[in-house]
């Protein structure tokens, strides 16, 4: 069995991480080049940038910000916001990311996910998922969840991964900041359909929310902010816990 991830994930703004709750209500907690390394100190297995006003704003992410924060990691970094074509990617990789993450740009052009997995391979494409449910139906959105699209969740996951993404990480709106436990439900409705690597993101509030995302959601990874952010769970408590519940973790 491989063993379980976890990420703690930085959004970006104006250069500052940030924080919300079902994405709005917006507000700093901190400087992401030294959250970046206190987390890879901490025992994170990887470590997620997220610039989350790049796309909504028209504008490339930071990547002199980027390369600040790769010259203090030593563990997996992913890189997403803004990367709408190949160069993008590739200044991405030269400030030391290790894999990059597309959202929207896939969505409006499917196959950027093609043409990134062809040029750098399937590992370094992470295709990331906001998607919002109601009546049961789960809304793939764009623009950092502010555009709704004709694409609905499970379909379009298993398109990424068909194109060449090597991971999908999905973030449920619904649960996103609420620390009320991750969307479990669809998190296995997904890790049944796909075979490749899957990250869960929305709605870590407890280490049983992490228990339960591995064993009942079935997803590869969890990733968090604020519970970290806020110093409310550490790493090396965290990953202590999942041992004794006998899950295999990095």
């Amino acid at each position: 069995m491989l063993a379980k991830r976890i990420i703690p994930c930085l959004d970006i703004r104006d250069g500052q991480t940030v924080k919300g709750v079902n994405f709005v209500n917006i507000i700093n907690v901190g400087d992401p080049v030294e959250l970046g390394k206190l987390y890879a100190e901490q025992g994170a297995d990887e470590l997620v940038f997220l610039d989350i006003t790049a796309t909504h704003e028209g504008r490339k992410t930071f990547v002199e910000l980027v390369r600040r924060i790769a010259q203090n990691l030593d563990i997996p970094f992913t890189v997403g916001g803004g990367i709408s074509e190949i160069k993008d990617a590739e200044a991405l990789l030269a400030a030391g990311a290790d894999k990059i993450s597309i959202n929207s740009s896939a969505v409006r052009n499917p196959q950027l996910i093609d043409d990134l997995a062809r040029n750098f391979g399937s590992q370094f494409v992470v295709v990331a998922i906001d998607a919002r449910e109601a009546n049961d139906y789960w809304t793939v959105t764009v623009n950092g969840g502010r555009i709704p699209t004709d694409k609905e969740l499970y379909s379009w996951a298993k398109e990424a991964e068909n194109r060449g993404a090597g991971e999908i990480l999905f973030t449920s709106m619904n649960h996103d900041g609420t620390k009320n436990g991750f969307a479990n439900k669809e998190l296995a409705k997904l890790s049944e359909i796909l075979t490749i690597p899957l990250i869960a993101s929305g709605g870590a509030g407890t280490m049983e929310h992490f228990a339960d995302v591995f064993t009942l959601g079935k997803a590869d990874a969890g990733l968090a902010a604020s519970i970290f952010h806020f110093h409310e769970i550490a790493i090396p408590d965290l990953k202590h816990y999942l041992r004794a519940q006998g899950i295999c973790i990095r």
